[in-house]
């Protein structure tokens, strides 16, 4: 076989197919670059996930691609583009791609839980991540977190958010004196502190803002729907049909305010003993209902683990403390999830012809 040529080089990689968008890269518009010399290949390629099995994928797929050829080295840059919700002009955060909530419908299932490891999981993908508890009552995130301390402002109009672990943060606990004083507030007060929370904060250019809901269905998913585009939801649940009787509710309020389902956690799916005996204390197929209810995918199971209640009280999240934990790569799963959901959402409403550009700041990795 003869040297091979630039032609049949770019040829056989813009016939690789994107694993998010199943549509060949040429057609996607992703192939961004190739270059040939000497027989090694270099090629820039634009994701629209920072996932890392999308990575893996993708980078596999290029060098199957490429055998036929006659190249056994190839450089693969990726280009991670994560792509940006429709902001209208009233939008108060247009630097911030993508706003999800995630819901429950009821307290105790653990939803602050898969909200901040979600989060930190994100951000170890090397994506720009926010965390606003919005849970005025109930505010768990100084703890979750590990952090104190009040926001500060620069000019006296906006409040900069705290950071922790890379992730700028927002909580009424931040707010507190006390974190044991109880906030006695009617609905007017609480509908004008997450409008604050929202408006006032300076969030920056963020990816992802992630948005820890209260239990229950009302103030504040209405609040935030009316007040800016949301992306999507993440329903959490537990395996119990007690608990999916509210969580079936929040699906509901969800269609009826037009907030997109992006995909369903079952949490404190099950408990793996010492021998390796796995134990459905719970019961078992609740987050399948919910999927099934809400027409979204089951983004994954977090089991029962005493090392999330542990490391959580401690401050320092599973995801971050011991990533490589059974739950802790349950979370690192979610995310993957969700970005590459994220990315179809936007994907199908540009009528699935070209990937979605977002725009600002690029991270590029390179993969050898």
């Amino acid at each position: 076989m003869g040297s091979p040529t630039l032609d049949a080089v770019t040829e056989a990689l813009r016939n690789v197919e994107d694993p998010i968008f199943q549509k060949p890269l040429g057609a996607l518009g992703t192939l961004i670059d190739v270059r040939l010399d000497k027989g090694r290949v270099w090629a820039k390629v634009r994701v629209s996930s920072p996932s890392e099995e999308v990575r893996q994928t993708i980078q596999t797929r290029v060098e199957t691609a490429l055998e036929p050829v006659g190249v056994e080295f190839v450089e693969l840059e990726l280009e991670v583009n994560v792509p940006t919700r429709e902001a209208t002009s009233t939008d108060p955060i247009p630097e911030v791609r993508n706003v999800i909530l995630v819901m429950s419908g009821k307290g105790g299932v653990g939803k602050s839980t898969v909200a901040t490891n979600l989060a930190l999981a994100l951000r170890r993908l090397g994506t720009r991540v926010g965390l606003l508890d919005a849970d005025i009552y109930g505010p768990s995130l100084p703890t979750m977190l590990g952090i104190e301390g009040h926001p500060t402002s620069k000019d006296g109009k906006r409040i900069q958010p705290l950071q922790r672990f890379g992730i700028k943060l927002m909580s009424i606990g931040f707010l507190l004196e006390d974190p044991k004083q109880a906030i006695v507030w009617r609905g007017p007060m609480l509908h004008g502190a997450l409008q604050q929370f929202v408006s006032d904060v300076d969030w920056g250019p963020l990816d992802y803002l992630i948005i820890d809901s209260p239990p229950g269905t009302g103030d504040v998913a209405l609040t935030l729907a009316q007040k800016l585009r949301i992306t999507g939801a993440i329903i959490v649940t537990t395996p119990q049909e007690v608990a999916l009787q509210d969580v079936y509710k929040s699906v509901s309020m969800c269609q009826k305010l037009n907030i997109p389902i992006l995909g369903v956690v079952e949490n404190m799916s099950h408990f793996m003993d010492s021998a390796g005996v796995k134990h459905e204390l719970f019961g078992s197929g609740g987050g399948e209902k919910i999927a099934e209810f809400a027409e979204a995918p089951l983004f994954g199971r977090v089991p029962i683990d005493s090392q999330v209640r542990e490391w959580g009280d401690q401050g320092t999240p599973i995801v971050q403390a011991a990533p490589a934990s059974p739950a802790g790569q349950a979370f690192t799963g979610i995310a993957d999830a969700l970005a590459e959901q994220i990315a179809k959402e936007h994907f199908n409403r540009s009528e699935g012809e070209t990937a979605p550009e977002g725009e600002g700041p690029k991270r590029l990795r390179i993969l050898r």
